[in-house]
């Protein structure tokens, strides 16, 4: 008979290894599973001893299914009779692939009624669905126009061991957990008398998968329901056989299993864990105590073997400033305080990886759900020697940074510029922008570009490993003076949603301007560098004239207005947020805030009703809009390609004689619609306000004068 067992993305492999282990035949691995070939004790194995697999399924037929009456007549003439009794139960679980019939839960209910009238019409009585536990489970799988109908001898997923009752946040599935175990060596570690130790074991799915796998105890043990046990052609007795031998592999293998061993901070995860471990059979047989992550409570008087661990990955950007200590302390208790054993570390978040401080020996791309994860695997001291540090110095960017820093430091100390850009993607293999900002000491923000879609996520992750190793290599600085975001394409208002809630502020120096900048809890800092030019010249034109801030964002270009000698200012932006750290900026200034208007309103609407009250004038007007935006607390959206003539007209309506819109955004395919504002004297001074820092990228943004026509 032939069988295809489903696997998890990134296990094939190590599924096809495990299938031949257990010794069935004609082993194939595709992209989705394998397939083996054997009597019905091969399905009934892979059924009770793998820990990898997902489902494995009995191919029934391939069935033309271009449309849903094709699909449906396939399916009522195949002998379902063999399959089922009449008085049954079944489900229909579908799956698609660029398939003829795009909705899969129509093409399931067809196939349940193809079947279901089958029954009908020739036994005058009919099976009943049952979605938990049926008799029979079909599997549909769609591909194009054609149709595989397998019977599900799994009938749930296999992940589904049966000793999990209670779960801590975010727990991992069981075959993942096993899969981890398997790639990171544990199985020969084991056998070998190692132990195992997760730092933060949470409800314990490692440990007890760890069990398992060290026990020599079949996950599907604790199973009460399988698909194949309602099946008319099951074969009882060929399954009280496996029963009886895991039965007794499982006596054996209780008795000399290694010592394994759980940590974790949290009081209710370890509750979840015993529950957990107490239903797997293994109360006694695995070791919980109650730690925080420290050297003072590693594990004591046992074998080295595996250390293990799911740290959390953070769910937002910020969260990384927290949790880069964690994984710091993970790495160095692995070079330091156990230099014999051997290490895993399981993320979805490579960033954080990197603070491990370790090379590692293998990196495997799994999946925890929809996350895109990495799996670390290192070598232990005593037999690979001192561990490296990740990221290795690259040779190409240490010449390019130093080239640059070379001819920009010299500028900026010519020019009394303290913050400026270093590199913006310079070399096409680092994909990031790197600002230096010096102030008590010296800072670097570095924005990872996104990388495009043909570039793997493990070499991704290892040029980013390198640039950050080399940007530390060349300016010389620790660490935590080098702040990491990932810049990738924004949508509405992300790009002003709050990372983090760090809430640590830095002071830098502008020419003689002074201004709080943010490292960590939003994408940018409070500090658009590229408009440096653009804030001189506001400061240059503002004495005596009153200053009008759109988009305002923290009030930079206000300050340098009142630094210039503005006689009032009015800065609009619909963040209360950035409004007050606006304030912060006039405040460190030594600003009479009575002179500085701050307003909290949707500048469109804002700006086109005073337009049309005609109440206000002012003699110098400064616009930077977001590409794109939306906000609960805005009606619609704002398109600035869309927008952009509306917005500059109702400015211009509110310019005293002799007044002036300076406008800008940074959207690099924007059109200025010349035509519509034809009567109006438009000039581009995009060259002008261009840094000597951002000449590489000339797009970065666009800038023009705008002043009314008959002036």
């Amino acid at each position: 008979m032939k069988f295809f067992a489903t696997a998890p993305r990134g296990l094939t492999t190590a599924l096809a290894d495990e299938l031949t282990s257990l010794g069935l035949e004609q082993i194939r691995p595709t992209g989705a599973g394998v397939h083996f070939q054997g009597p019905l004790e091969a399905a009934y194995r892979a059924c009770l001893w793998s820990r990898l697999a997902d489902r494995v399924l009995l191919p029934i037929t391939d069935l033309e299914a271009p449309s849903g009456d094709a699909l449906y007549e396939g399916v009522k003439g195949i002998r379902w009779e063999r399959h089922l009794n009449s008085h049954g139960t079944l489900a229909v679980d579908c799956s698609a692939s660029r398939a003829a019939i795009t909705h899969s839960q129509y093409a399931a209910l067809r196939v349940k009624d193809a079947v279901v009238d089958r029954f009908r019409e020739q036994f005058g009585e009919r099976p009943s669905v049952d979605t938990e536990t049926p008799d029979v489970r079909i599997n549909l799988h769609l591909r194009g126009d054609r149709a595989r109908l397998s019977i599900d001898l799994s009938g749930t997923g296999l992940h589904r061991r049966g000793y999990r009752s209670s779960g801590a946040a975010a727990p991992l599935k069981e075959n993942l957990a096993a899969g981890i175990l398997h790639l990171a060596g544990w199985p020969q570690i084991a056998a070998s008398g190692g132990s195992l130790f997760d730092p933060l074991c949470g409800s314990g799915t490692l440990l007890i998968e760890g069990a398992l796998m060290a026990g020599d105890i079949a996950p599907g043990l604790y199973r009460e329901y399988f698909g194949f046990l309602g099946w008319k052609r099951h074969e009882q007795q060929t399954w009280e056989a496996l029963l009886k031998e895991a039965r007794e592999r499982r006596r054996q293998g209780l008795d000399s299993l290694p010592a394994i061993i759980g940590h974790d901070r949290s009081k209710e995860a370890l509750a979840a864990a015993t529950t957990n471990i107490e239903a797997a059979g293994l109360q006694g047989r695995i070791r919980l105590e109650r730690h925080a992550l420290a050297p003072s409570t590693l594990p004591s008087g046992v074998p080295a073997g595996l250390l293990v661990t799911n740290p959390p990955y953070g769910e937002r950007l910020g969260d990384e400033e927290t949790l880069q200590p964690l994984y710091s302390l993970l790495g160095e208790l692995l070079q330091h305080h156990l230099p014999d054993w051997h290490g895993a570390v399981f993320t979805g978040n490579p960033r954080l990886a990197r603070h491990v401080g370790l090379k590692p020996k293998g990196s495997v791309t799994l999946y925890n759900g929809p996350i895109e994860c990495r799996l670390l695997t290192y070598p232990s001291v005593r037999e690979h020697g001192t561990r490296a540090a990740t990221g290795e110095v690259a040779v190409p960017l240490a010449n390019r940074l130093r080239k640059n820093l070379k001819h920009l430091t010299r500028w900026a100390r010519r020019e009394g510029v303290d913050c400026y850009r270093i590199y913006d993607q310079d070399l096409p293999e680092y994909a990031v922008a790197i600002d230096l900002y010096q102030g008590e000491k010296q800072w670097v923000h570095v924005q990872e570009y996104q990388a495009p879609h043909s570039v793997p996520p493990e070499t991704a992750a290892e040029r980013l490993d390198e640039a950050l190793a080399t940007i530390a290599e060349v300016l010389a600085l620790p660490s935590e003076q080098i702040f990491l975001k990932v810049r990738q394409r924004q949508k509405g208002g992300e790009q002003y949603e709050k990372l983090a809630v760090n809430g640590r502020f830095y002071e830098i120096r502008e020419w003689n301007c002074r201004f709080w900048v943010n490292f960590t809890d939003y994408l940018d800092t409070g500090l658009f560098l590229d408009h440096r030019l653009t804030r001189r010249l506001i400061q240059q034109e503002a004495a005596g004239k009153r200053f009008l801030n759109l988009f305002c964002y923290t009030g930079t270009a206000t300050v340098h207005a009142a630094i210039g000698g503005a006689v009032a200012t009015t800065s609009v932006d619909l963040s209360r947020t950035y409004l007050e750290w606006a304030e912060r900026n006039l405040r460190l200034n030594g600003l009479d805030l009575g002179q500085h208007e701050r307003i909290a309103a949707d500048c469109r609407d804002w700006l086109a009703e005073e337009a049309r009250a005609g109440e206000r004038e002012y003699d110098l007007i400064f616009m930077d809009p977001p590409t794109f935006s939306t906000s609960k607390r805005m009606e619609g959206t704002l398109d600035i390609q869309r927008d952009h003539v509306a917005l500059i007209r109702d400015a211009i309506r509110l310019l005293a004689p002799g007044g002036e819109l300076i406008f800008s955004n940074n959207f690099r395919k924007f059109r200025l619609d010349t035509n519509a504002l034809a009567d109006l004297k438009v000039e581009d001074i995009t060259r002008s306000t261009i840094p000597e820092d951002f000449r590489r990228r000339p797009d970065i943004h666009r800038c023009w004068r705008i002043r009314p026509g008959g002036e």
